[in-house]
């Protein structure tokens, strides 16, 4: 025997008494004994510190990291040394039965050891281990695979003949007939090997399609980042523990054996994952210290920040206090965004006549957030499914799955079809999507359905003159009503807000006007000194700041928005339908009120939050079923420009009594409702 192989093993038994995993593959064994039936393969996970092994002996180090297949064979054979010696498994008789696995914790932080989905040339030859993380853009059912099989010579006078002599066990990267087919032949005697069909091992195997992040970027439809490069989807095998690891949308960071796989004449490059971990990138630790000055100079009130953050926003694509209501209901949406279960979402739906402004405004907004997605006309919102490669069924991510924890941006609402906007309306209400996998069609026994969680706000429009000219428009419009019969009354209500884009006059404004002549003449021009201040940069680090920060609401800001929702349900009500106020209102005020302390960047939600939230969304109820006894203005959050520190203050006064109404409008119509009616 090799002496260096001999000292290796020796370390290997070392590592393993030190780290732990001699203990557990000593429990592994005894589930096997337990059992007290004949495998013709056992199966064991090793767990591998390549830093801890590394110091025990670098040359075994090394061999694991590259070599692992090898490396592999080393562990097998210490495993059956301790087996024998031990008495750990009565039944097993050779070495071939044992399959080792191992899987490296991590590995060195080293270029060389990352494999990266959008380089070129792609190093897939090389069988050894390395990282790579990616998006799961497309996902196979699990089916299942050979792990291992016994094989017996025909010829009866052959040692070969009987025992677990003629084991096959899969390798990474290996086909099914690589380890079960009618064709092997004897190694001792050169006759055919027939598989003894009653030990056949048998595991769980996932297709999973993966591309590099950088993807996102390329879906974003407008990006500050003009640089070009590669993208190409990558094929993974997650096997047995690892199978159902990964959930579609997700960002993975994976350890695995590259290997390229034939299919017909086709070569297929893949990767044997061993690990799987879901990457979270942190947000910013802090905002830009112009932020910090503003927000200082704005302390005196709670309202006056977050009116010079929408003032300011995007002056890259309109010029400052043009359309200060959508910016400010963009900025909360764009804080209101993250990939927990139950969060809070804010949806936009936008009445304009002046779709591209609005487009290039929304497009803007969409790259200050990593997952920003517009959706691109030629394909489905939500996921799909196909056959892939190897013929089996395939769920397809698409762009709402893709914008997971962000925003996905429709575009025109009036340009789908009826199921789509159906299915929309679903997704809205339920936030999950089912897709159907015919059985029969996909060669498996059963129909399945596998639901898809889809957590994004959406964005949406709708073009006032072109839907005018598609429908005969109604005539009893109530007060402050607007028609929105074009798109069905559910899917109106299932997006939180309805923001209708007016401009000053029927006309473009001036200021809109020289700006996008300015931008057109020059489009690197810096128009504003506000875009010099507060850059795209200092507002992508603001709302990732913002968004991560965990709100909670103070015992007056809930009493004041269910105050008002119970009030809002007797007022909104008709003989035939009962109330218009739609079930999810309350939701809606919630998370507009967490958005606005968010964006002021508390985490306390105050009553002056929930004011804001009430105004934006009585607004919004006003454009789809008319004005209530509440009667807000047309534009309730700015009434009017914002020009000087005297206009802020003016606009404090102006809300300060729209709080005074609304505790008015709550004792009239909600009076069991108990709120804070002080006056200064």
């Amino acid at each position: 025997m090799d002496p260096e192989i001999q000292k290796m093993r020796e370390v290997v038994l070392v590592y393993l008494d030190r780290s732990g995993g001699l203990q557990k593959f000593v429990q592994d064994c005894k589930k096997y004994n337990d059992s007290k039936q004949s495998y013709a393969v056992y199966r064991f996970i090793i767990s591998i510190n390549p830093s801890d092994i590394t110091e025990l002996d670098a040359t075994l180090g090394n061999y694991i990291l590259h070599n692992p297949l090898q490396a592999a064979q080393i562990f097998q054979s210490v495993c059956f040394v301790a087996i024998k010696t031990l008495s750990l498994i009565e039944q097993l008789q050779t070495e071939a039965q044992i399959s080792v696995l191992l899987k490296p914790t991590h590995l060195p932080p080293l270029p060389s050891y990352v494999l990266s989905l959008s380089a070129y040339p792609f190093n897939y030859t090389s069988p050894r281990f390395y990282m790579s993380e990616g998006i799961v853009i497309a996902m196979g059912t699990v089916t299942k695979y050979t792990q291992g099989a016994r094989f017996l010579c025909t010829e009866e006078t052959c040692l070969f003949s009987e025992g677990f002599r003629c084991i096959r066990v899969h390798c990474p990267g290996a086909t099914e007939s690589a380890t079960v087919r009618t064709d092997f032949v004897c190694s001792l005697c050169s006759s055919p090997l027939q598989e003894d069909m009653k030990f056949r091992v048998l595991g769980d195997k996932q297709i999973v399609e993966m591309i590099d992040p950088k993807i996102l970027n390329a879906l974003k439809g407008y990006s500050i980042d003009k640089s070009h490069f590669r993208i190409q989807a990558f094929t993974l095998f997650l096997r047995d523990e690892l199978a159902n690891k990964m959930t579609i949308g997700n960002h993975y960071r994976i350890i695995g054996i590259p290997a390229c796989v034939q299919n017909g004449l086709q070569a297929t490059a893949c990767i044997e994952v061993t690990s799987v971990q879901l990457y979270k990138p942190n947000g910013p630790s802090f905002v830009s210290d112009n932020f910090k000055y503003l927000l200082s100079l704005t302390s005196s009130s709670c309202w006056r920040f977050t009116a010079v953050l929408a003032n300011i926003f995007a002056s890259q694509v309109v010029p400052p206090g043009t359309y200060n209501t959508l910016k400010l209901t963009i900025l909360l949406s764009l804080v209101q965004t993250c990939e927990k279960e139950n969060a809070d979402y804010l949806d936009l739906l936008i009445m304009t006549s002046d779709t591209l402004v609005i487009d290039r405004l929304l497009n803007y907004s969409l790259c200050l957030l990593p997952r920003g997605i517009r959706h691109p006309p030629s394909s489905d919102i939500f996921p799909s499914v196909s056959k892939d490669k190897h013929g089996s069924a395939s769920i397809q991510a698409c762009s709402a799955v893709l914008a997971k924890g962000g925003i996905c941006y429709i575009g025109d609402l009036s340009s789908y079809k009826k199921d789509k906007l159906e299915l929309l309306q679903s997704v809205l209400e339920s936030r999950t999507t089912t897709v159907f996998i015919p059985g029969k069609k996909y060669g498996e026994e059963a129909d399945q359905q596998v639901t898809v969680s889809v957590q994004t706000n959406f964005w949406s429009f709708v073009d006032i003159d072109s839907s005018s000219k598609k429908h005969i428009q109604k005539e009893n419009f109530l007060i402050g009503q607007m028609d929105v019969s074009l798109i069905p009354v559910n899917l109106v209500d299932g997006f939180g807000l309805l923001i209708y884009s007016e401009f000053p006059s029927c006309h473009l404004s001036s200021p809109v006007v020289h700006h996008i002549l300015k931008k057109a003449i020059n489009p690197e021009a810096v128009l504003y000194k506000a875009s010099e201040q507060f850059r795209t940069q200092d507002y992508e680090e603001f709302i990732l700041f913002a968004r991560n920060l965990h709100v909670e609401l103070s015992s007056e800001a809930e009493s004041l928005i269910q105050g008002y929702y119970l009030a809002s349900r007797r007022v909104r009500r008709d003989s035939i339908h009962g109330s218009t106020l739609s079930a999810s209102a309350l939701k809606i005020l919630i998370s507009l009120a967490k958005a606005h302390a968010k964006l002021s960047l508390r985490q306390t939600v105050l009553e002056e939050d929930a004011v804001i939230a009430v105004l934006l969304l009585e607004s919004s109820l006003t454009l789809k079923h008319g004005t209530s006894a509440l009667g807000v203005a047309p534009n309730p959050v700015f009434p009017f420009d914002l020009n000087d520190e005297n206009s802020l203050h003016q606009r404090d006064i102006y809300l300060m009594q729209c709080h005074h109404q609304l505790l008015k409008f709550i004792a009239a119509y909600s009076p069991g409702i108990h709120v804070n009616t002080n006056e200064e």
